[in-house]
């Protein structure tokens, strides 16, 4: 892959005055995005970020400690959106369940290459990728997040639902993928409130 003009051009001003470990940090992530990890040289990401390789390891000892960094960025977002969404329906768990469900929905229709961290998983399967374990750790807390709130929620399988509503979420990004147009994003909603409405509560 070469880096391409428009990439490069398309940084604003802002984003060339931020600290150059910024700069490296949002380059990175949009270049493995786009084109994949294995895809993307430390040269590319130095270049679209105005920086220099002598830099970028003076800020990440690594390519692979680059990657984890990215993916730690994206772990704290999905924290930071869960925290403000539970935040809007205080004392309903419910509803912050179904709102949660109708974000992700919402989300996928912008995603134009699916989840940063479900790619990244398929693309680094070594088990001791430092990449690989902040991943496992942000989807596990995903889950275990939904399963709290169908717990307080008072279903009687919150453990099957979390589970159901996750992986429901994680197939729908790759058939996206797979479909294009928006066609699993369009469905999705319905597919999650129906998991949600057919299961018991207390």
């Amino acid at each position: 892959m070469n880096t391409q003009t428009t990439e490069k051009s398309a940084q604003s001003s802002t984003d060339r005055e931020l600290p150059p470990r910024e700069r490296i940090l949002a380059a990175a992530h949009d270049l493995f995005y786009r084109h994949g990890i294995h895809a993307v040289s430390v040269d590319q990401i130095a270049e679209v970020a105005s920086s220099n390789k002598m830099t970028l390891y003076r800020h990440f000892k690594s390519k692979d400690e680059l990657v984890a960094e990215c993916a730690r960025e994206c772990a704290r977002e999905w924290e930071s959106e869960w925290k403000a969404n539970v935040a809007n329906f205080p004392g309903d768990p419910l509803g912050a369940l179904k709102s949660w469900c109708r974000g992700v929905a919402e989300c996928m229709t912008s995603e134009e290459r699916g989840c940063f961290m479900a790619n990244a998983a398929v693309e680094l399967p070594q088990v001791d990728h430092p990449a690989r374990r902040v991943i496992e750790e942000s989807k596990r807390a995903h889950r275990d997040a939904m399963v709290g709130l169908a717990r307080d929620a008072g279903f009687v399988e919150p453990e099957t639902l979390g589970d159901a509503l996750f992986t429901t979420m994680e197939g729908a990004r790759i058939c996206q993928q797979s479909f294009g147009e928006g066609k699993a994003a369009d469905r999705l909603y319905g597919m999650l409130d129906a998991l949600i409405n057919t299961h018991k509560r207390k």
